[in-house]
């Protein structure tokens, strides 16, 4: 049988269907997907076709391939090739995105954060802390802050299931537009192990952003600690 029907070649069909049983869930992370070889007799292909569906599959980062014992759907994965809310990135992976919020309500006093957001060192800022968990499993720690005299309702509402960015969209007609970001490497402390289900010490991606929307106004300042072994973070560099 060729390997191109009705011009979509063959090792994308491969790659739709094993992405088709991931999305129904009839897949779970860490489940093991077909060999090879299976794959090749199932669609009836080559073998090399199959190898080049799971290779793609793998470079994606759905599956992982692990020597001498097969390939399986990896642990979703958060890629920082665009600003997009949690919820967002999720929805990309057909996840679902939960929240469990630690922390919601208006406080004074963080005057370097008040400047990074262009506003007077005692202006009142709104304080959101949540675990954000996706495929049920706590992958990262974001703190937000936002002037509350511009959306002090924020700290009324609730967050759990709720993705910040479509709150500011649907309630207050903000859009947000780019962010300008800090990134270095850090590691878990026992706080932080603790809500990330990880050991202390693991390393982790702490990421500073300040974003703004489209008028160019800063809204947001956000600092987030990420499980390094479930991002990551796609630079294209020119020379």
């Amino acid at each position: 049988m060729p390997d191109v029907q009705n011009g979509t070649p063959a090792y994308r069909r491969i790659q739709a269907a094993i992405l088709q049983r991931i999305e129904a869930g009839q897949l779970r992370p860490g489940d093991v997907v077909g060999s090879e070889r299976q794959l090749a007799k199932v669609h009836k292909v080559s073998l090399m076709t199959a190898r080049h569906a799971l290779a793609v599959l793998t470079r994606d980062g759905m599956v992982e391939r692990r020597p001498g014992a097969g390939t399986f759907v990896a642990q979703p994965k958060i890629h920082f090739n665009r600003l997009a809310s949690f919820t967002e990135q999720m929805a990309s992976r057909s996840l679902p995105a939960r929240s469990k919020v630690l922390y919601c309500r208006i406080i004074r006093g963080e005057h370097e954060i008040a400047a990074r957001l262009g506003l007077p060192a005692e202006s009142r800022l709104v304080k959101v802390e949540r675990v954000r968990q996706g495929a049920d499993e706590p992958v990262a720690i974001e703190t937000c802050h936002l002037s509350a005299d511009d959306f002090g309702d924020l700290a009324e509402a609730g967050m759990e299931r709720s993705s910040l960015f479509a709150f500011l969209e649907r309630q207050h007609g903000v859009t947000l537009a780019h962010a300008d970001e800090q990134i270095d490497a850090t590691a878990a402390d026992a706080r932080s192990a603790r809500l990330l289900g990880i050991p202390v010490g693991e390393p982790l991606l702490r990421i500073r952003q300040v974003i703004y929307s489209t008028q160019g106004k800063p809204v947001l300042y956000v600092l987030g600690l990420y499980r390094s072994e479930r991002h990551t973070l796609l630079i294209r560099r020119y020379r």
